[in-house]
């Protein structure tokens, strides 16, 4: 009866392993909503690119102050002190005298056969292509935010199976040396099971730390160290066959976006050089006053002129730039038939990462139902005395493989369908539905785009810009 009660409890700590991964976790408040949200308020990358785009953005505005007059001011003063000497002069004279100018003057660019229009439209161009490289941004930070969150909950299930492991087979020891201490098993069972202990408490200190490391890659992809994490939602849904998700991909995906835009520059920066070829035709004019303190007049005056210029010769310079701008074009046109290759080989292969860790995680799931069956079984069998402790020891090993397996399974199903959102460009703050203040990538581009003359009011506009979007 003593040794049944042994064996009977030996057998609910087993039983204890075989339940393990199943066993609820305690909801709290640090859900995947959180780190996404804090993901994307804490990134240092995209603060960097924001800052990227504003620069873009500052280019606009400076491709369209060449359309607009430029007026500057001079002014000078002057001291000439002056030293006469003749032949009919005993003693030299001198005299001095102090004058000062001050003078306005105006250029306007008449025409120059489009070719600052065209810079301001390739100038957009390039705005637009950098907004879609900061949305391919988020997506990186937002996917990144998944792994991590997901990367510390799978480390946290296997820390607690190692652990349960642990507990176990310090049963299996114990039992095994109460068994040994009656003669109904050999010195070879106990040396089996404290070996087996051993190996559970190194994959146990291993665990913990695959946590630690899990932890500190989530600091860093969210920007604070995780609490209890809840289990995740359901994923958003996506697209039920590969050829709808290369379809939305095409349509949406930043790196395409990016890429149609910087074609599109392409084919304007041949037009600008075209445009080079051609005059130029400016108005200047200009009005000043000059005192002189030492007499009672002064003197004004006023000036326009009319300017043509144009290029005769350059050593080739222009013809050069010409056929550059050219192969630019083909360049930025392969570079998008490239992109859009690279985009739907990508989109295939997350539809394909993703069923097959499906597949997966079904199979892992139905393993460990088997090995939790087959571990019931051989435990009760070595009560009857049929199997021995390496028997059980084998047996319990392969349900905590299939549980370990399967919590990297799920882990890598979940991360696997984000992974197809981001290829398909849908792994956005907006798309989520996530409860941020999101980046307006267009506040600051109103706000430049037509500066005003005031540099101090429009340095005031754009310090209330840069406060909205949480800049100071």
């Amino acid at each position: 009866m003593g040794m049944t009660r042994i064996r009977k409890r030996v057998m609910a700590s087993g039983l204890a392993l075989a339940f393990a991964i199943s066993a609820p976790v305690a909801a709290t408040a640090d859900s995947l909503a959180d780190a996404l949200v804090s993901a994307y308020n804490n990134s240092g990358l995209l603060t960097q690119y924001r800052a990227v785009l504003r620069a873009a953005d500052e280019d606009v505005a400076v491709a369209l102050s060449s359309l607009r007059p430029v007026i500057g001011w001079s002014g000078s003063i002057d001291y000439n002190k002056t030293r006469l000497k003749s032949s009919s002069m005993f003693f030299p004279t001198t005299s001095d005298g102090t004058s000062v100018s001050l003078g306005i003057g105006l250029e306007q660019l008449l025409w120059d056969a489009g070719k600052s229009k065209l810079t301001l439209e390739a100038k957009k161009e390039a705005v637009l292509a950098t907004r879609e490289a900061l949305v391919g941004v988020e997506q990186n930070v937002l996917l990144q935010a998944v792994d991590a969150y997901m990367s510390v909950r799978s480390a946290s299930e296997t820390v607690a199976l190692r652990q349960n492991n642990v507990r176990v087979i310090t049963e299996e020891l114990r039992a095994a040396k109460d068994r040994f201490e009656v003669g109904e098993v050999t010195r070879t069972d106990v040396a089996q099971a404290e070996a087996r202990l051993a190996a559970a408490r190194s994959n146990f200190a291993q665990a913990q730390g695959d946590l630690v490391t899990a932890q500190e890659y989530f600091k860093a992809a969210v920007g604070r160290l995780p609490g209890r994490l809840s289990p995740p939602p359901s994923v958003p849904a996506t697209a039920k066959t590969m050829s709808e998700a290369k379809a939305i991909a095409v349509r949406n995906h930043p790196d395409i976006k990016k890429a149609q835009h910087e074609a599109t520059a392409a084919d304007l920066a041949i037009e600008i050089t075209r445009a080079a070829t051609k005059p130029t035709i400016t108005l200047n004019s200009s009005i000043g006053l000059e005192e002189n303190f030492d007499s009672t007049n002064f003197t004004k005056n006023f000036g326009v002129s009319l300017g043509a210029s144009g290029p005769i010769y350059s050593g080739g310079r222009i013809s050069a730039l010409f056929r550059q701008a050219i192969a630019n074009r083909e360049a930025a046109r392969a570079s998008l038939l490239v992109t859009t290759q690279s985009v739907e080989r990508e989109v295939g292969t997350a539809f394909s990462n993703l069923k097959v860790a499906g597949a997966a995680r079904t199979a892992f799931d139905q393993q460990v139902r088997a090995a939790t069956v087959a571990f019931r079984g051989v435990r009760e069998e070595a009560t009857l005395g049929a199997r021995t402790t390496l028997d059980v020891l084998n047996a319990e090993q392969e349900l905590l493989n299939a549980q370990a397996s399967l919590i990297s399974a799920r882990n890598s199903e979940y991360v696997a369908s984000y992974a197809l959102l981001e290829t398909m460009g849908l792994l956005t703050a907006e798309h989520l539905k996530l409860k941020v203040q999101r980046y307006d990538a267009a506040a600051y581009y109103n706000q430049v785009k037509n500066a005003p003359a005031s540099i101090s009011k429009q340095g005031q506009q754009l310090e209330r810009v840069l406060q909205g979007l949480g800049k100071k």
